[in-house]
């Protein structure tokens, strides 16, 4: 199997041209789609500027196990989507109208079919010029140029982008990593204490028998827990394997050093003393089945699939080091899987189980069957308007200018993988806190007034560390799309600020179209119907 770096190829065009639209959206996420689809229904003539040759994102890229929390908050173009989802796997027929486990082609076909039936210009390969790629007059972008050349001018902008390329170049502010407790007064803000999700339950020294430090360590001591720091949480591929008989096997990485993870076989060494047996394969990752005998892995445990610390460097990276960082993160994935299904070191149990499951033959057939999305969990945050914070999922739950709701966990992967005074392994910046069903205020998506007013964010959005890791899931990135588009028909119409739009309009607007301001146990009919009825 060719190792899949992800690359970019451009040429410039002969004559750049300029292109004119209400609405550009920059980034094909899954929120990217439904803005752009919702500015679309809206009457607008919108373009979706996307850098890759697919749509869709971590949506199409292999979550495909869907992180709905309280299903009853998701309706909307979001709901819409799973509905139609649903359709494509005929599950009226098992009682249910909704799929909310696909396999990743399926939803990016029904992604391009919305887009399609909306009227939406997709324009692919049309990633941001790195540099003077954003003319701007005043507090307004006036046009953004891509890498071949080409322009294109609108009124209203959106970017939905996991990175914020597009807020960043504007010149919003923004900032990355993770706030201190005491700067909004949030309790899980900054380095963590001692946490118990996928975490080393046994102890692991974290030295070799040649008194160094084992790989994947971070070498460096933690600061006290609550402080501020630069440091991500832990990205991933989310895979899509296959039990079939066509399955890919695992291949050698050309990169690949068994030494690397050494931790890992301690730490499966351990387990089995202290549990009694051998671990299960389901334990060192997490195995979710989707349709046709496919899977959505993840993460699960002290030492799995998240490359942790492997995203630090994300925030600032040019575009060239971004691919260094994708690489870097393909390359310790492939090697797990390899290590995992060959190393002696491995208990031949673990190997046998390992071996059952392969890469899927009929998914990411144009990247070696490798999802082409890294799982960008959290990047820059955009310090807008209103910046959501812990209190907005605990006890803050209702809003002035509600556009969708929340309610999954407050969930941040961990950070660093140290070492603790004893001398053993341990992770820190695991969160995994429960929440109430909330409501997302739309001034999550706003810029300061002074620094842009054509510019809408609904991924990149403005919250803590805290707060985006409950809001970050990819239903929620839909249901802030859908609100996008429909504002930026309100600040077009009225020829304003996205600032200064009528929110009560753009919540009762959402509210026909099927958006959930309510939470009410086991009731959907809302979304179901605006699914049915959709253009």
């Amino acid at each position: 199997m060719r190792l899949f770096a992800l690359t970019f190829s451009f040429v410039l065009s002969a004559s750049a041209a300029t292109h004119n639209f209400d609405v550009v959206v920059y980034g094909g996420t899954a929120g990217g789609v439904i803005a752009a689809v919702s500015a679309a229904r809206e009457g607008l003539k919108t373009a979706l500027l996307e850098p890759t040759a697919h749509i869709g994102g971590m949506v199409t890229g292999g979550l495909g196990y869907t992180d709905y929390g309280k299903k009853e908050v998701i309706g909307g173009y979001a709901y819409e989507l799973y509905y139609r989802v649903g359709q494509y796997y005929g599950m009226s027929g098992f009682g249910n109208e909704v799929a909310w486990l696909h396999e990743p082609h399926v939803a990016e076909d029904v992604l391009r079919q919305m887009m399609t039936s909306a009227g939406v210009t997709l324009v692919e390969h049309s990633r941001l010029q790195e540099k003077n790629g954003v003319t701007k007059q005043g507090p307004r972008i006036t046009a953004i140029k891509i890498e071949n050349g080409d322009s294109y001018t609108a009124t209203i902008f959106i970017d939905s982008s996991y990175e914020g390329d597009l807020m960043v170049e504007s010149g919003v502010t923004w900032t990355y990593g993770r706030e201190s407790s005491e700067q909004y007064g949030e309790s899980l803000a900054g380095v963590r204490d001692k946490t118990p999700f996928h975490q080393f339950l046994v102890d692991v020294p974290a030295k070799g028998a040649d008194g160094k430090l084992l790989p994947e360590i971070n070498v460096a001591t933690p600061l006290t827990p609550g402080s501020a720091d630069k440091a991500v949480q832990a990205y991933n591929f989310r895979m899509c394997f296959s039990a079939a008989a066509d399955r890919i096997p695992f291949a050698k990485p050309d990169t690949y050093d068994p030494a690397r993870y050494a931790l890992l076989a301690r730490l499966i060494e351990a387990r089995t003393k202290s549990e009694g047996h051998i671990p299960a394969l389901g334990t060192l990752m997490k195995i979710d089945r989707l349709p046709n005998g496919t899977t959505d892995i993840n993460n699960n445990g002290a030492f799995s699939t998240d490359y942790i610390g492997g995203s630090w460097d994300y925030p600032k990276a040019t575009y060239a080091t971004r691919d260094e960082i994708w690489r870097k993160h393909k390359d310790y994935q492939a090697g797990l899987f390899y290590f995992l299904a060959n190393d002696p070191g491995v208990p031949a149990a673990v190997r046998a189980e390992m071996n059952t499951w392969g890469l899927c033959a009929a998914e990411f057939t144009d990247t070696d069957h490798w999802p082409r999305q890294l799982y960008i969990r959290e990047d820059r945050r955009m310090v807008g308007e209103y910046v959501m914070v812990q209190q907005d999922l605990q006890t803050n739950l209702t809003k002035p200018d509600p556009i969708g709701m929340g309610s999954y966990n407050s969930d941040s992967h961990n950070v660093e993988r140290i070492v603790d005074a004893n001398g053993f392994v341990r992770n820190e910046g695991d969160m995994q806190v429960a929440v109430k069903p909330y409501q997302i205020p739309y001034r999550v998506m706003l810029p300061k007034r002074v620094e842009m007013q054509n510019l809408l964010v609904p991924v990149a959005f403005s919250a803590s560390h805290v707060a985006y890791s409950s809001v970050r899931m990819e239903p929620q990135y839909m249901i802030l799309g859908q609100a996008a588009g429909v504002a930026a028909k309100l600040a077009i119409e009225a020829r304003i600020s996205v600032q200064t739009i009528d929110t009560a309009a753009l919540t009762a607007r959402l509210r026909k179209q099927g958006a959930i301001m309510e939470y009410v146990p086991n009731a959907q009919a809302t979304a179901l119907a605006a699914a049915r009825t959709a253009k």
